[in-house]
């Protein structure tokens, strides 16, 4: 199964990085958290790689919805979403499938909950 959502953007990085977080608000999640990899990577094993950001992005009532159902989930949360600029120049956002990583719990009541993770995910990239 795939683990992940991706779609390529003819939007540069920054635009790229602005347009998922406001698309990521308007389907009901927040951005928690940003890992910068180039600059960590930079700072502390000196290597140089292209742009790469992982925004650690929550819907809070979904997030509780899936918690209720099965506590030890939040292992998986939250749903990152990565902005990556390629060495060719594209720039590519992507996403977590949460109905592939939620099937391995064998947890039924999560179904529809990761459905419903995964539409609004689909429709951000989709929006990009």
């Amino acid at each position: 199964m795939k683990y992940f959502l991706a779609k390529t953007v003819s939007k540069t990085y920054e635009e790229a990085v602005a347009a998922a977080t406001e698309g990521l608000k308007e389907e009901g999640f927040g951005v928690l958290t940003e890992i910068d990899v180039k600059a960590t990577l930079k700072k502390k094993i000196d290597v140089d790689v292209p742009r790469y950001i992982i925004l650690g992005a929550c819907n809070p009532k979904l997030a509780h919805k899936a918690l209720s159902a099965e506590n030890q989930v939040g292992v998986l949360l939250p749903c990152n979403v990565v902005v990556q600029e390629h060495t060719d120049g594209r720039v590519e956002v992507s996403a977590m499938d949460p109905v592939g990583a939620m099937a391995m719990i064998g947890n039924p009541k999560l179904d529809e909950i990761a459905a419903d993770v995964k539409s609004r995910l689909e429709r951000v990239l989709a929006k990009l």
